[in-house]
């Protein structure tokens, strides 16, 4: 389970990725062809239009480098935490792109606002006389081609603020299986598995507590400790035949349980005591 749903989260991270590359390569490449235009006929550039070329440019540089981050280093806390923060910057810039084409919100029919300027959407656009190779294209087209980078700008903005969310629950679920990696808890079959952590001049920390409130599976028994061990009885607690008669009963009786003949008198001992010697072939005869 804890697999299946990393690589769900790594496809819908890339999916997603993949939208917002598709949406700002839009924007920039009719922005260009906006900016060749203007520049080739020796039109006035507005600042707006060289900001939305600028932002859409950074964002195709910024997909392609997060695509590359998903598939080299997915999950990892510093460049999700980076990642994330960019994501929010450019909810911000492709609000401005679509704000700046605002004009194509119209139908393009009738009055329209373009980068080429205002006019009757039926017109074409007319260069100020000095020329140039590039064809211009007729107010309705500018307006449309604005209406489209104001469509993919606003599918932006919602996939960026969707994204930094996918990027904390990818450097969760990636910390979750670094902490746990296999166990009997899930049959020994997922998980990354602990990761040695390095220990720069001392700063870093061994995790022997339990997390969360739940054990460590990994973790080894502790080891006993002298006041963990039981305390030894005295030998005279121990002895055999102390205090009279046999396994030390105290009733007074010398009867061997191995049969007659084997009877050991008191006194056989010094001090007095009745007991069994390793060399008397009584007691351990069979």
């Amino acid at each position: 389970m804890g697999a299946a749903k990393g690589i769900a989260l790594r496809g819908l991270m890339f999916l997603l990725r993949a939208i917002q590359f598709c949406c700002a390569a839009i924007v920039l490449a009719l922005f260009s062809y906006f900016l060749a235009t203007l520049t080739n006929h020796n039109m006035h550039i507005p600042t707006w239009a060289r900001a939305v070329a600028g932002i859409s440019g950074v964002g195709v540089l910024y997909t392609i480098l997060a695509l590359l981050m998903l598939c080299c280093v997915p999950g990892r806390s510093f460049p999700s935490f980076i990642t994330m923060v960019l994501d929010v910057a450019f909810i911000g810039g492709f609000i401005y792109i679509a704000t700046a084409n605002r004009g194509g919100a119209s139908s393009c029919n009738g009055e329209v606002d373009t980068v080429y300027g205002k006019g009757d959407a039926n017109t074409n656009v007319v260069d100020n006389g000095s020329g140039g190779f590039t064809a211009l294209p007729s107010l309705r087209t500018a307006c449309k081609m604005e209406s489209a980078c104001l469509a993919v700008s606003i599918v932006a903005v919602i996939l960026f603020a969707i994204t930094p969310f996918v990027s904390l629950a990818l450097v969760r679920h990636r910390r979750k299986e670094a902490r746990f990696g296999p166990s009997p808890a899930n049959n020994y079959t997922e998980g990354y598995g602990r990761r040695k952590r390095f220990n720069w001049f001392g700063l870093g920390r061994k995790r022997t507590a339990p997390v969360d409130g739940i054990p460590d599976p990994n973790a080894l028994p502790q080891h006993s400790t002298p006041e963990d061990l039981r305390n030894s009885y005295a030998t005279e607690q121990t002895r055999v035949g102390s205090g009279g008669g046999y396994g030390g009963l105290g009733n007074g009786s010398t009867k061997s349980p191995y049969g007659a003949g084997n009877d050991i008198p008191l006194g056989s001992y010094p001090n007095g005591s009745a007991g069994y010697r390793y060399d008397n072939p009584g007691v351990y005869h069979r």
